[in-house]
């Protein structure tokens, strides 16, 4: 069964910076996209970033030059770099998996459990 586990985040202040990762387990063969979104109360879900298995980045407008996103396409594996966060940082973010090929199942596109990231000082 595929899974995406996250860990990383937390309480920064603002100016800060915080790494996320996430990890893709059970009997994965190769993930197209790997992402990260994030979403407050009251807001749509909104595009972090996300990488290709080509090593294509698409940023977030509001977070271009300020985060990185990067991937280690053998273990599955997405991390998120995250400086000079401000305030408007504070939401849950979460890992996307798409176009997931793995062993014995048909679902391609997965979720992480979400992690919060608070900015404040």
């Amino acid at each position: 069964q595929v899974q995406l586990v996250q860990s990383g985040g937390g309480l920064v202040q603002p100016g800060g910076s915080l790494r996320l990762s996430c990890v893709a387990s059970g009997s994965v063969f190769s993930v197209n996209v790997m992402g990260w979104y994030r979403q407050t109360p009251g807001k749509q879900r909104e595009l972090v970033a996300t990488v290709t298995l080509g090593g294509n980045r698409n940023y977030g407008d509001s977070v271009k030059g300020r985060f990185t996103i990067s991937r280690d396409l053998p273990k599955h594996t997405v991390y998120l770099q995250m400086n000079d966060l401000r305030p408007g940082g504070t939401a849950v973010y979460s890992c996307n998996a798409e176009g997931v090929w793995a062993a014995k199942s048909s679902q391609s596109n997965f979720w992480g459990q979400g992690t919060e990231v608070t900015v404040s000082s």
